[in-house]
């Protein structure tokens, strides 16, 4: 009885004190501070209809269940020979406003591009006459959104704590992320041998949700791995004489390092400023109570 009773105070004693280490090695997330990241890549897209439209030529159809890959850009070089803006990347930049709570301006340089020698099906209407046809792409439709498709999100950040996980120098975190916002493509096509002017434009809205596990080391840097789905609807891309829209669904798997800049050094438990070794009370009643 007595061994019995030896070890559930024990492990009572064991189950209060985790929370109380946890919290004292749990530096992440803390309001004031600032975070950066840089990364990259890789997706997978969703079929997608591809609607264009030249009124003047008489053209209004679809390409119908498009398939589109991305383009990671590495090629045969290792990420030390590459420039960096190469590949498909990313970079993010938040601020914690409440512990545990961040806004974030989350971007990633993604590339979509139609894949060739795939089966097209063109419904709609050509040079004014009904068609409904189906065709090898060889080369019939070059379409790349290949400096980007370009996703910016604004969002809102939640961090889940991993109490087994946290300790002085070391920690592992749970973020959950949504937001809304838009797309920059860079539009550069080629429908059935007419060239669009390629270039940079807006390019419509996107809404997106992402978990990412943060490992902080040292309290300060970090490294981030994400999984990311994007819906993008993308309307107005110029084509020659015309233009189309299409949206699309992307599955993401990013890959970043960053860093924490805490802006301002504030302990909570103690309501006090920390400066060096000494401490300046928070208000007037705990000066005078020193």
């Amino acid at each position: 009885m007595i061994k019995r009773n030896t070890l559930l105070l024990l492990s009572l004693l064991f189950l209060q004190d985790r929370p109380v280490q946890a919290q004292q090695a749990d530096h992440v997330g803390k309001k004031g501070q600032l975070y950066l990241s840089w990364g990259y890549n890789k997706e997978w897209y969703t079929l997608s209809n591809i609607h264009v439209r030249q009124e003047a030529l008489g053209n209004d159809y679809v390409f119908k269940n498009v398939i589109g890959k991305d383009k990671p850009g590495w090629n045969d070089k290792s990420i030390f020979k590459q420039p960096i803006s190469i590949p498909q990347y990313s970079y993010r930049l938040g601020y914690w406003f409440k512990d545990n709570w961040a806004f974030e301006i989350n971007f990633d340089h993604t590339k979509y591009q139609v894949d060739q020698q795939q089966l097209l099906h063109v419904k709609g209407q050509m040079n004014f006459v009904p068609v409904d046809t189906y065709m090898i792409n060889r080369g019939n439709l070059r379409w790349q959104l290949n400096n980007g498709a370009n996703f910016f999100l604004f969002n809102i950040v939640r961090r889940v704590a991993i109490p087994r996980l946290s300790f002085n120098n070391f920690n592992v975190s749970l973020l959950l992320k949504g937001g809304i916002g838009f797309m920059t493509p860079h539009v550069e096509n080629t429908i059935f041998g007419k060239d669009n002017k390629p270039g940079f434009q807006f390019g419509g809205w996107d809404i997106g949700g992402e978990a990412a596990l943060r490992f902080t080391f040292f309290k300060y840097a970090y490294l981030e791995y994400c999984h990311k789905a994007v819906y993008a609807r993308y309307s107005g891309l110029k084509v020659y004489e015309g233009t189309a829209r299409q949206a699309f669904g992307c599955y993401e798997m990013i890959a970043n390092i960053g860093a924490t800049i805490p802006l301002k050094n504030y302990n909570r438990k103690k309501d006090v400023f920390q400066v060096d070794d000494n401490t300046i009370p928070a208000n007037k009643e705990e000066k005078a109570a020193h």
